[in-house]
């Protein structure tokens, strides 16, 4: 067995703090690696040493293997933990780390490549007897020829990029007529996030749930799991809220899942943390014919603390304990028990189709009765070129009422300023009926009200002043007795400063200005405002790189055609026209980097 000394954390934020708890916990020293806009962050002042590696942009710092392999070297790391983003499933990475005699603390580079490619993935689990969707993974990637297989598929299908996750390189199409604009979309996001653009397609199973095992194997040929996770409430291919077990699991369902999950990673002679995912039949019963496999992610997911909480095991320990090359626990030895779920917090606004928002938290609250994984503490920055996710709040509980009861409380109890968050998105989808009887599926939050307003001002007031009471008298929510929520938005038009109080009712946001005035707004946050005040002007919701503009000047365009596709925070927006008219001017260019506030499309009345 070999022992590690000192551990360097190949990552950044949250997950970068969280191994170095456990490291801590184990009496491992640790090493920070960060880029410029990283230099004063939580995990840098938690590292034991930290080493710089270069500016903002990932793909000049934290995705650079040498300048990774050069720090473990310069601090003498003799062992590095890549998280999960950026460098966890690279292969390459395994193998300069193994040729510079520095342990990778996740599997090997033969593992992940066997599970790193959708397509051949799902070749081998067809081998080892796992179930899997009907799609098309092969290697004619020609537009043409991939809207025929999709056609021959059937509607709706799923295009899928083969290398990475996350929803990156992901769409749904439900008609022949989307293809094309979506597999272009789809091309454009996978060569961005994974320099890799070829894509798979799949047959989009109605009323989908996600349900996921996690997996582990040790050096010594063990493989056990760890009961399962429902991940299915996702917004854009995103997690939003995972819990375990898995609502309405049956112990023959969890037999075959887990068996089928156990089999993939022995098909590949896997050690380490991992997880199989299944996308599920759920319209009905769960069913042990009703799953199929989706994926294998060869790393730690983000959602690990709801396995933790059931199992009461560190995962990450197990993952440094593996690395070392002790075995596993016997799969008899690891049990569950109660009920745990996490609502993920991003810094990111719900009022403004979810558009992530920047800065420094001048006001970071988050609860004490949950369980909080974090990298960020008040008065850090919030930057533009990472995830938006900021903060994740875990709850055990001895059932799944107690446990969604808790994190609803905990959302609620959170709070930041300017930074805005999904927290209040997050306790409406908890709080909503459906899911609190466990009648779910990936399109829960395409498909419900979940409309919420919530200003900084409404922030504040819920921070700072008396607790959330019961009741509509107890919400500081703009309820009005017999008449719709309302709540009061100030923005500057033209120079002016304007109220836009907005009512909400039937899950609809509608705006009514008190000014004539109709412009760009100028000096606002983002928050996308100009939609509401029916402007002339389409702005940059926050600091991005232009992928495609979709319009010239003189172009004839509609209300909520697509303008502009930018990039920001690794996910592509698409800006759409706020009105009819012609496009009078484009004030961006292809590959241009805007900031927040950018006038980037004006439009005229069409003559």
């Amino acid at each position: 067995m070999t022992k590690i000394t000192k551990i360097l954390i190949a990552n950044r934020g949250e997950i970068a703090c969280r191994v170095m708890r456990t490291a801590n916990a184990m009496g491992i020293n640790t090493v920070a690696v960060y880029s410029d806009a990283d230099r004063d962050a939580l995990h840098v002042r938690m590292a034991d040493e930290a080493v710089h590696i270069g500016p903002a942009p990932a793909g000049e710092s934290y995705l650079v293997i040498d300048k990774i392999i050069a720090a473990a070297k310069e601090t003498g790391a003799d062992a590095v933990h890549p998280g999960y983003g950026f460098l966890s499933e690279n292969p390459a990475f395994v193998r300069a780390c193994q040729a510079a005699n520095i342990i990778f603390i996740g599997p090997s580079a033969e593992a992940m490549e066997a599970m790193g490619l959708k397509d051949a993935a799902k070749d081998l689990m067809t081998k080892a007897g796992v179930p899997v969707t009907p799609g098309y993974q092969g290697d004619n990637q020609d537009t043409d020829h991939l809207a025929q297989q999709a056609q021959e598929i059937g509607y709706p299908v799923l295009i899928k990029a083969v290398a990475g996750g996350g929803g990156k390189g992901m769409r749904k199409v439900e008609a022949p007529a989307e293809f094309k604009a979506a597999l272009a979309s789809a091309q454009r996001e996978a060569a961005s996030s994974f320099g890799n653009d070829v894509v798979l397609i799949e047959k989009f199973i109605q009323s989908p749930r996600h349900i996921e095992v996690q997996v582990f194997g040790d050096a010594l040929g063990n493989v056990v799991h760890m009961f399962e996770r429902d991940c299915s409430l996702q917004r854009r291919h995103q997690k939003v809220i995972e819990e375990a077990p898995a609502p309405g699991m049956t112990d023959a369902v969890r037999d075959a899942m887990t068996g089928a999950a156990v089999r993939a990673a022995q098909a590949v002679n896997y050690q380490g943390a991992g997880t199989v995912e299944f996308i599920v039949d759920g319209s009905g019963a769960l069913r042990t014919d009703g799953f199929w496999f989706m994926e294998m992610n060869t790393r730690l997911q983000v959602e690990h603390p709801v396995t933790e909480e059931i199992t009461g095991l560190d995962l990450v320990e197990w993952q440094i304990r593996v690395a070392q090359g002790e075995a596993l626990p016997d799969q008899n030895d690891i049990t569950m028990s109660g009920h745990a779920i996490e609502g993920r917090l991003y810094a990111e606004d719900p009022d403004a189709d979810f558009t992530p928002s920047v800065g420094r938290l001048h006001l970071f609250s988050l609860p004490t009765s949950a369980r909080v994984d974090t990298g960020f503490e008040r008065g850090d920055l919030v930057s533009r070129h990472y995830d938006p996710m900021i903060a994740k709040l875990i709850i055990h509980a001895k059932n799944r009422k107690s446990a969604i009861r808790a994190l609803s409380t905990a959302c609620a109890q959170t709070a930041t300023l300017p930074v805005k968050t999904n927290a209040a998105f997050l306790q409406a989808c908890l709080d909503h009926q459906d899911f609190r009887v466990g009648k779910i599926d990936t399109s829960f939050i395409a498909t419900h009200d979940l409309t919420v307003l919530s200003d900084r001002v409404d922030t504040l007031a819920k921070s700072l002043g008396p607790k959330p009471g019961i009741g509509p008298f107890g919400q500081i929510d703009g309820w009005r007795l017999n008449l719709p929520p309302r709540t009061v938005h100030h923005a500057y038009v033209d120079g002016e400063v304007v109220e836009l109080p907005l009512r909400r009712g039937h899950g609809v946001n509608r705006g009514h200005l008190r000014t004539g005035n109709r412009g760009a707004i100028v000096g606002a946050p983002a928050d996308l405002l100009a939609a509401a005040l029916g402007a002339d002007t389409v702005i940059a919701p926050m600091p991005g790189k232009v992928i495609s503009l979709l319009v010239k000047v003189g172009d004839t365009v509609t209300a909520d055609q697509p303008l502009i596709i930018l990039e920001a925070m690794k996910m592509e927006m698409t800006l759409k026209s706020p009105r009819n008219g012609v496009v009078a001017e484009v004030n961006a260019t292809t590959g241009e980097l805007v900031t927040d506030g950018d006038a980037l499309v004006s439009l005229e009345e069409d003559k």
